[in-house]
């Protein structure tokens, strides 16, 4: 297996009779900027917390390279947390602090207790938050409170929180669903850009299949905690939608952002 695939076997995970989701198997390479998509209920928010393991798996596993990640606790399973970062839909800044130390919280799991707590942080690492700031395009926030911003500021303060933890793989849970076209816009840009220079992997569940498709080099459709296609963007056709999810599930997919104003978000 390659050194930094990630790969998932015969993962499920269960809530009482209700499979969640059911006998995932896939490989997802260093690098590659998958888009997880499907209606709500469909399982991708537990696939993303199943592979950071802010959940357990019910049975199946989880590897990165060598190491099975599903067999860790303790010290090791903070290390994959921080190599794992997650994105939430909610943000899950605090918003009466300024923006910086909303960034600087991510360095939090490298420090100590007592050092954790007072949030103590080196020159360095503020200097490195305010390089991931700038790229993407919030360094002038700097020192504004967290709770000012828009939906989509914070969500790409949230993002530069989470290239703090250095990550090898970057998890976005509905990271565009509260927001308007052009502030999601901004977001999967920043996420592609993240993706294409730092070479991070992206693993991103969406709502909307337009999006899915201009920004992701690979799509997994889900269903009922299953996976109904893992392939390219350029493979996953309207007809393909319909065969898996119905006739509706074009509707259902853009129920959020609708096809003309993602097309117009997106540039050409």
């Amino acid at each position: 297996m390659e050194k930094n695939t990630l790969s998932l076997r015969n993962l499920g995970r269960s809530f009482g009779p209700t499979r969640a989701v059911d006998g995932v198997s896939i490989d997802i390479a260093a690098g590659e900027f998958v888009g997880v998509i499907g209606r709500s209920g469909a399982g991708k928010s537990t696939l993303l917390r199943l592979i950071n393991r802010l959940i357990d798996p019910t049975d199946g596993s989880v590897h990165f390279g060598d190491r099975e990640i599903t067999s860790l606790n303790g010290r090791a399973l903070r290390q994959w947390r921080r190599e794992c970062a997650m994105i939430f839909q909610q943000f899950n800044l605090i918003e009466r602090l300024d923006v910086l130390t909303n960034v600087l919280v991510g360095r939090i799991s490298s420090h100590g207790f007592a050092s954790s707590m007072a949030m103590h942080f080196s020159d360095a690492e503020r200097a490195l938050a305010i390089r991931a700031l700038d790229r993407l395009d919030l360094a002038p926030q700097a020192l504004q409170r967290a709770g000012t911003l828009s939906g989509g500021q914070q969500q790409r303060v949230a993002i530069a929180r989470a290239l703090l933890q250095e990550p090898r793989i970057l998890l976005a849970d509905e990271p565009i669903a509260s927001l308007d076209p052009g502030n999601a816009m901004r977001v999967m840009e920043a996420l592609r850009t993240i993706n294409t220079e730092d070479g991070i992997t992206v693993i991103v569940n969406l709502h909307t299949l337009d999006t899915a498709r201009a920004y992701c080099d690979r799509i997994i459709a889900m269903r009922c905690g299953v996976v109904m296609f893992d392939g390219s963007a350029r493979n996953l056709t309207d007809d393909v939608v319909r065969d898996i999810y119905g006739g509706a599930g074009l509707a259902e997919f853009n129920e959020s952002i609708t096809s003309t104003s993602i097309r117009s978000a997106v540039p050409a």
